[in-house]
């Protein structure tokens, strides 16, 4: 009678995720790009920490998400100085980030209205 080893030999394998982390094969958003794209929506801490993460996990998603997000953080902030007026504005821009992070939890970009367009072209800094 012989004897049959079931121990499988070990390969040494690598995790190609930090070296292709931006998209999949089915073209679905990864992941880690799409938390980086929900946590930009969070406050401009989040932002912050997310474009921090943005250095090391870069993408279009995430590009397009963090322009969006500072574009509202920005415009939210310039309605709140002007009294009552900008105040009941900012409920727009309530509703606007509500639909900016729906489209991000579901990994599409999708420009938010009137002003998605500006933002990507005027936020340009953002790479």
């Amino acid at each position: 009678m012989q004897y049959h080893s079931t121990n499988k030999p070990k390969h040494n394998v690598i995790s190609s995720s930090r070296n292709y982390p931006d998209i999949s094969i089915s073209n679905e958003v990864c992941g880690v790009t799409k938390a980086i794209a929900i946590l930009s929506y969070a406050t401009l801490f989040g932002w912050l920490i997310a474009m921090l993460l943005h250095d090391k996990y870069k993408s279009s998603f995430t590009v397009f998400h963090l322009r969006q997000s500072i574009g509202l953080i920005m415009t939210g902030a310039l309605l709140a100085l002007v009294p009552l007026i900008g105040w009941l504005m900012n409920l727009a821009v309530f509703f606007v980030w509500l639909y900016a992070v729906y489209h991000a939890v579901h990994g599409r970009q999708e420009v938010v209205p009137l002003l998605g367009d500006f933002y990507q072209k005027h936020l340009d800094f953002i790479k």
